[in-house]
């Protein structure tokens, strides 16, 4: 029998076969991230063997039973037993990045009140909203709670405090206003890190 020299080539066909399942725009896709991962590991690890990297990428059947179920189809593939737990796909951003980026925020407005810390802080908080609803780490629920407790309650409390004609002048209650969306913001991160898929 002969044996193909490109084992890479012989993972993805292996993956694409178990997965014909899947519509084709969505197998291509599977493909394209999976070839783009052993790429990315290849240039991070030039001393790993293909074998190793393969190996870590988990069984091409897994793969596709992941992505089927993902998909919402409950037709197992080949080789597979009906109804098998299959581990998550992975994000391409680490989960701590947009929870990092959403409690950490407001303190750029803090530390630099006057020399454009706020606009800094308000998009950094956008691209770690951004990041979060574009995560696979945690489900839809999840991501809305996350976003209004990060962004969207903290913007208009803060919108409010700064139009508000009553609002109490001097630095003191201004700071208080800024450690409380502090500390709000910074426990939906804590809350989001311990309920994101692993």
């Amino acid at each position: 029998m002969k044996t193909s020299q490109d084992p890479v080539r012989d993972y993805l066909s292996a993956v694409e076969r178990e997965a014909s399942a899947l519509p084709g725009d969505r197998r291509q896709e599977l493909l394209a991230d999976l070839a783009e991962h052993i790429e990315v590991t290849r240039a991070e690890r030039p001393d790993a063997a293909i074998g190793e990297i393969l190996a870590e990428l988990g069984d091409p059947r897994t793969i596709a039973a992941t992505a089927l179920a993902e998909a919402g189809n409950t037709a197992a593939p080949h080789g597979t037993r009906e109804g098998a737990a299959a581990p998550a796909r992975r994000g391409k951003v680490h989960p701590l990045v947009p929870v990092l980026m959403l409690a950490l925020a407001q303190v750029f407005g803090m530390v630099f009140p006057d020399d454009g810390g706020s606009l800094v802080g308000g998009l950094v908080r956008i691209t770690g909203a951004v990041l979060l609803c574009t995560s696979v780490h945690w489900t839809v629920g999840r991501k809305v709670i996350g976003v209004l407790l990060t962004l969207g309650l903290p913007g208009a409390a803060m919108g409010v405090w700064n139009l508000s004609d009553s609002a109490p002048g001097g630095a003191g209650p201004a700071l208080a206003a800024n450690l409380a969306a502090l500390v709000l913001t910074a426990g939906a991160a804590a809350w989001l890190w311990r309920v994101r898929r692993a």
